[in-house]
């Protein structure tokens, strides 16, 4: 019995190698936590007494809660003397779950798990048959590289190719368990593929119009009424950005949006629950389309004024709110709020060299990251109080083009494409301040 007095620490150790306690009091002191593992060991207890102390419910005390609901030992009731959100909380009542005790506000939030032996300029993550599957465009050598998950070596490996000629985009598109890619080429046309999964290989499955799609820079697939689109951004004076639909047999062009407009990037969204696309183009400021429902084609609303030179816009939610981050070479890379009318600029971020600027979300996080091609890739999390983007982290990868997160076996990691460099996949850890 150790109870009754002043105490306001105890040891790690202090019990250590009473494996014959039963009955164990600590009761009416001045605790405020308990160090982790108090009582690791101790098998035989069978009654503990920690009334009358002042305990602060925090991560530190986690613990105590999750070894309450694993002991055989009886706890007297105990309460909390804080923090607020806790205050007088029986603490026998509380869930392991209600402690808020994950945090990536260390130094090494994403690091480097794997290097890749190729330079890629996309890449993508998807789902197919219960497994998981990442595919990288490799344009140098031209492939379509994919990679599955080795669950015993704890590494990505490679699963399958596909040969093609100045690869920019290989856009995996899932229909009705069918598994189609997309792959964008600069010369020899752009063609679709399908996996034969008895032949267990890719086969081409038809081509596409190299009358409209001369020179592609990006694909975005998307569903609307249950039909199954994917668009193609075309970059060249002569092409023309065209939106394809699946008619059960094949893709065929539903609709060609603006002609001589060198498009370098096209966004599907949802904007107040309608489906919209955003158009960047070198020669104008990114253009929104919506959805016309009379016509099943997309009509031009407007632009976003005074966005010259952008070369991409990406898409994010926090929670009901709609921003875009829209990549700028060089000058400001931005960040808008839709207000319900317009899209308004929230926030800028110096730009380097930037052919990227990716928002994506772990778990409950959301983040972004801005490449560069003569500095550090920046990476930015995103701030609840603030509303808007703090710096996190810096990375260093040859001329990003293209990241992707995917979760695999309950980890989480981040696909970094490299242009010039060994593409990278980083982890994703977080720390917990119950440890």
């Amino acid at each position: 019995f150790i109870e009754n007095n002043q105490i306001r620490s105890i040891s790690p150790h202090a019990f250590r190698g009473l494996k014959t306690l039963v009955h164990l009091s600590l009761a009416y002191n001045n605790l405020e936590t308990l160090p982790r593992d108090l009582f690791k060991g101790l098998e035989a207890l069978t009654k503990v007494d920690l009334r009358g102390n002042h305990f602060t419910c925090d991560c530190k005390l986690k613990w105590l809660v999750e070894w309450i609901y694993s002991t055989n030992a009886t706890v007297d009731q105990i309460y909390c003397k804080g923090p607020a959100s806790q205050l007088d909380k029986d603490i026998n009542d509380l869930a392991p779950q209600s402690f808020d005790c994950i945090t990536t506000g260390g130094v090494a939030e994403f690091a480097l798990y794997q290097f890749l032996k190729f330079e890629s300029i996309s890449v993508e993550a998807f789902s197919f048959g219960n497994d998981q599957f990442v595919v990288f465009a490799q344009p140098f050598i031209g492939k379509c590289s994919f990679l599955e998950w080795d669950h015993v070596e704890m590494v990505f490996r490679n699963f399958d190719d596909i040969d093609s000629t100045s690869t920019v985009a290989c856009k995996p598109l899932v229909i009705d368990n069918q598994l189609f890619i997309i792959v964008a080429q600069l010369f020899g046309g752009s063609h679709i593929y399908k996996r034969d999964i008895s032949a267990n290989k890719f086969i081409k499955l038809q081509g596409i119009d190299v009358l409209r799609i001369r020179k592609p820079n990006d694909v975005e697939t998307f569903r609307i009424e249950g039909e199954t689109f994917f668009v193609i951004a075309d970059s060249s004076k002569a092409g023309s950005t065209t939106i394809y639909k699946w008619n059960g047999n094949g893709f065929y062009s539903h609709q060609s949006l603006h002609p001589w407009y060198r498009d370098t990037d096209v966004e599907y969204l949802e904007i107040s629950s309608k489906p919209h696309l955003i158009l960047s183009s070198s020669t104008q400021r990114p253009v929104i389309y919506q959805w016309n429902k009379s016509t099943k084609q997309f009509d031009r609303r407007t632009d976003i004024p005074e966005m010259e030179d952008v070369y991409a816009v990406k898409h994010f939610y926090v929670k009901s709110d709609l921003y875009i981050c829209l990549t700028l070479f060089i000058g400001d890379s931005k960040v808008m709020h839709w207000d319900g009318a317009l899209f308004r600029e929230l926030q800028t971020m110096p730009s380097r060299g930037s052919m990227v600027f990716q928002p994506f979300n772990v778990g409950s996080w959301q983040y972004a990251i801005l490449g560069s091609d003569y500095s550090f890739t920046q990476v930015y999390r995103w701030d609840a109080k603030k509303g808007e983007f703090v710096r996190f982290q810096e990375l260093n990868i040859q001329a990003p083009r293209a990241f992707f997160p995917v979760s695999i076996d309950n980890r989480q990691f981040l696909l970094a494409s490299s242009f010039k460099g060994k593409t990278q996949i980083y982890e994703h850890l977080v720390i917990d301040l119950s440890n």
